[in-house]
This record gives C-alpha cells, structure tokens and sequence, in this order.
C-alpha cells in the first residue's frame, strides 16, 4: 500500500504528527516561570537521557516511501519537491538521510534535534566552528490512526496533547536508530523511580552530578555545556524534563532569600 501526499489532508497530517508538549519534572509556575514542589511521578524503572539543545524535527514516512519533513511546527518538505523551506537548515540536513531509510509500509514519525551551527541560542556549546548534528529521540508509531486525517483540528489536537501518539519503546528506539543508521540521544543511567530525587536543590545537585557537561559536542572547540536531562519510562507512557536553567533560576533567589 502507498499513500499519495497530494490526495491528504497536509494540515492534519501536520497536526497528527507534531511533537507534544513535554512537561518539566518539577511544575512550572505560571505566574513567574520558576518551579513548584510538585514532581512528575514516576514508577518502576526510569531512563534518564540528555536534553539535546537545538531545533525539533521530523521525518515523517507514510507507507509506500513516501516521505515528509517539519519543524516542529510545520511541514517543510515532501518527497521530490524542487524546493524545500530553508528554515533552521532541517531539510539541507536531514534530507539525505530521509532518502537513506528504506521504504516501509508503516505510518511513523522520527523525531531528532538538529543542533550546531548557528540553530539556536546554545549551538556553541556543541560547536564553535558551525558543526551541524543530529540526534534521534522519540518514534511515533502511527499505523491504524490514518482516520485522523480527516478529524477536526481540535480532535486531533486533543488527542495529540492527552498522549494519545502511540511511542516506540527504549528497545524499538535502538532498533530503529540502528535501522536509520543514527544514534540516540546519550543514554545516561536507570534508576528505581523511588531513588528520583522530590526536592528542588536534590534535583539539581543530580543534574549537576550525572551530567556535567554534554555529551555530544560536535568538535572541540564547543563550549561543553548541557541543557538538561529527559527522564522517561522504558516504554515512554511517563516523560518529563529537567533543564539546569530552570533550577537555577528558581534556586537563585532562594539561596539570596536565605
């Protein structure tokens, strides 16, 4: 079976194959952005990866070999267009390895960070030189949904954001990175979800000890620092971040207050 990209609904297909919102470990407060007491919770075991610093993207392959590439926000390239949107470099890097994969019959999504070269306000920290990578962190695993693409917008933003994507699990995520031919976001340590650390300054003291610097500087001239940790269930059905800004931020003026 193939699917043809001009007899679908693109802004659904848009809408259906976005990136979700991820929360923070600790709540956010809405009224100044620091963060709350309230954590994520977490059960069995959980899989703690470094937070990449640069642009979401997506290539999403439709069953047949067809395929599209987005921000993520919008789609900015389908498969033999003459042109594709420039924006933040994603399809002039990310277009020859969405030619690489191998047709598949499946409806999925591979989310990776693009990061480097001058995306965003952190790509220094990977390279100072303009080094561009890439980074594999989540696979949405769509087939059966295909009547989504006939909902209404507010249908498929609903379900999008209530979690309703099906995700690859940890082992489906190797398999596919080693499918691709790209590797995964660093995977840092497994702890029992009882061993997550519930306070703030805990929190951060963990950060700071698990992950002092990034992992995938792009070349030695970047400046080492890193974002933060995801930390996620081996089957993603529990996800949430934990940025060094965020807790520094919030710490700050308690340690002053204090």
């Amino acid at each position: 079976m193939s699917v043809d990209v001009r007899a679908i609904d693109l802004r659904a297909l848009n809408s259906m194959t976005k990136y979700p919102s991820i929360p923070t470990y600790h709540s956010l407060d809405p009224r100044n952005g620091g963060l709350l007491d309230e954590t994520v919770p977490f059960t069995g075991p959980v899989l703690a990866t470094e937070k990449v610093d640069g642009t979401n993207a997506r290539i999403i392959q439709l069953p047949g070999g067809t395929y599209l590439l987005g921000s993520r926000e919008e789609l900015l390239y389908a498969r033999g267009d003459l042109i594709g949107n420039p924006s933040q470099g994603i399809v002039e890097h990310l277009r020859p390895l969405a030619e690489s994969l191998p047709a598949t019959d499946r409806f999925r999504v591979l989310y990776l960070e693009l990061y480097g070269g001058k995306i965003g306000g952190h790509a220094k920290e990977y390279s100072t030189r303009g080094a561009v990578g890439w980074r594999l962190f989540d696979v949405a695993l769509l087939d059966g949904h295909e009547d989504l693409l006939t909902a209404a917008p507010q249908q498929i933003s609903a379900w999008r954001e209530g979690g309703g994507q099906p995700w690859a699990d940890e082992d489906a995520l190797h398999a596919t990175a080693a499918e691709a031919g790209v590797e995964l976001t660093p995977r840092l340590f497994t702890l029992d979800a009882a061993r997550l650390p519930a306070g703030l300054a805990e929190t951060q003291a963990l950060l700071t000890e698990r992950l002092p610097g990034t992992l995938v500087r792009l070349d030695e001239s970047g400046q080492g620092t890193a974002e933060g940790i995801v930390f996620r269930a081996p089957d993603r059905s529990v996800i949430a971040k934990a940025r060094f800004q965020d807790y520094a931020r919030t710490l700050r003026p308690r340690g002053r207050a204090g």
